[in-house]
């Protein structure tokens, strides 16, 4: 990943003027040190850095980032909160895991501050992030600074040179790659790769897995969910769906870089950029990285599909793949199944309850400039920033994106496919439950780690994910669990 370019931070800095939260003036928070803790590098953090010197200016208060390895940091703000250690004042992290932290009483309720301010605009936030991202239990506990889901990007030349259409199922995508494989797409002489995946332990490669499955086991809109069964919690984890889901993504790795196993989602970024790279799994910033200097073998030329899915789906009560119809899966489209899966669900700040009234207001204040239209507008058009889009204002025009260099036909294609997630009534969510960083962070992304590198077969996998994850609903208690599941997928 590369640091960020001195014409996009002058660029925020420039709009950060304008932008401040209607509680907030000149001066008001002189001598208020805000600690946040987050993921490092210039993604994520490095629109923290450089919005929180504007801020500081404009408001007094200092705004200093402390980042930790991506693994670490829910444990770290858990432990730091649950202690009453207290030397983190914002959290920024999956939307999703928020839920355990607010059950235990840590986060501060944001209602209040919401309801003061008249620059956040509520209304223009996508219904899915809103509603799903910053609320826990019908009230606002965190403030959403980016939208998340993954989707499958191609390379829209190379597939044209070879004839072939984007695929529309796992299995399209595993005979794409294989034909484009080895294939020179950058014209440096050298084989070029089929497939990039992320797949490193301890990283994200969990995110990955869930959006291959999502598609052979949720069929019925989001609010079934394909984790578990949602009266019981038993996990639907130990069947054919997610058996087929974990078969086709080690078999992507034949058509992938070698040391692939050992890639994080900074390494698989830069052989994209390279144009390296056929077919990806992705979140949104590949639309706006292709834009950079260092991606200019690829510029317009990366495009992407909302959703792969599947012919066949998962049947509940005997655990097998059935074909698909409109009876068991009502929103499939000429036959295939789609669920396109909100991974991560975003990153969030949320605010810890137990700091001081004065430290809270400025954590509001500046984390609701960073969401708001005339910061966020900006951010979600730089690559580099790892910000994808989350206002409906965002997602309704290409005007933004053309501006900030993408070309007319690749911003239609690139929000097409962010509203075509986003509108699917299938559209699959992301674990918001107590315990959801253990259940997919430890338990799926350790055994998953394991099958790819050969140390235990897929049966041995999906029957050690399948124990783990009725220990934690043990541990969090299964009545407990299955009012969260509830709750989270709306029932």
């Amino acid at each position: 990943m590369k640091i960020m370019k001195f014409a996009a931070a002058a660029l925020m800095g420039a709009v950060a003027l304008t932008g401040l939260a209607a509680s907030s003036s000149a001066g008001e928070f002189d001598g208020v040190t805000i600690n946040i803790l987050t993921r490092p590098g210039p993604v994520i953090a490095g629109p923290l850095k450089e919005r929180g010197v504007t801020f500081e200016k404009e408001t007094g208060a200092k705004i200093v980032v402390n980042e930790v390895p991506f693994a670490e940091i829910f444990p770290k703000i858990q432990n730091d909160w649950t202690t009453g250690t207290n030397s983190i004042d914002v959290g920024v992290f999956a939307a999703g895991w928020g839920v355990e932290l607010d059950a235990a009483g840590l986060l501060e309720d944001l209602d209040p501050y919401i309801a003061k301010d008249t620059k956040i605009d509520t209304n223009d936030l996508a219904p899915y992030f809103r509603d799903f991202g910053m609320k826990i239990g019908g009230k606002y506990k965190l403030v959403q600074l980016d939208g998340d889901f993954q989707m499958v990007y191609y390379r829209k030349d190379v597939l044209e040179k070879a004839g072939l259409q984007p695929p529309k199922t796992w299995q399209d995508y595993i005979d794409v790659a294989s034909k484009i494989h080895g294939q020179d797409m950058n014209g440096d002489g050298t084989p070029d790769y089929g497939s990039c995946i992320f797949k490193k332990r301890n990283a994200q490669s969990y995110f990955a897995i869930q959006t291959v499955a999502a598609s052979f086991v949720q069929t019925q809109g989001t609010s079934q969910g394909f984790h578990f069964d949602n009266k019981t919690m038993k996990p639907l984890i130990n069947n054919e769906a997610w058996k087929k889901a974990f078969e086709l993504y080690k078999e992507t790795g034949k058509y992938g870089p070698p040391e692939e196993l050992n890639m994080d989602i900074g390494d698989t970024r830069a052989l994209f950029k390279a144009g390296r790279c056929g077919l990806l799994i992705e979140w949104g910033d590949p639309g706006t990285l292709q834009l950079d200097p260092d991606a200019a073998k690829v510029k317009g030329q990366i495009f992407a599909v909302s959703a792969v899915g599947s012919k066949e789906v998962l049947d509940r009560a005997s655990g097998k793949l059935v074909p698909v119809t409109k009876e068991n899966a009502p929103y499939s489209v000429d036959g295939v199944n789609y669920a396109p899966f909100a991974a991560f669900g975003g990153w969030a700040g949320a605010i810890n309850a137990k700091a001081d009234a004065k430290k809270k207001e400025a954590a509001y204040a500046f984390l609701s400039y960073m969401n708001q239209a005339a910061q966020s507008n900006v951010d979600v058009t730089i690559g580099s920033t790892g910000y994808n889009p989350y206002r409906l204002s965002q997602l309704k025009s290409t005007d933004l994106w053309e501006k900030a260099g993408m070309p007319k036909d690749l911003a239609e294609n690139y929000l097409g496919a962010i509203n075509g997630a986003l509108n699917n009534p299938n559209m699959a969510s992301d674990m918001k439950i107590p315990g959801a960083q253990q259940y997919t962070g430890v338990v799926l992304d350790t055994e998953l780690a394991r099958y790819l590198a050969g140390e235990i077969t897929v049966d041995e996998a999906l029957k050690n994910i399948e124990e783990g994850w009725e220990k934690i609903t043990e541990d969090f208690g299964r009545d407990e669990q299955i009012k969260a599941q509830a709750l989270a997928l709306g029932l």
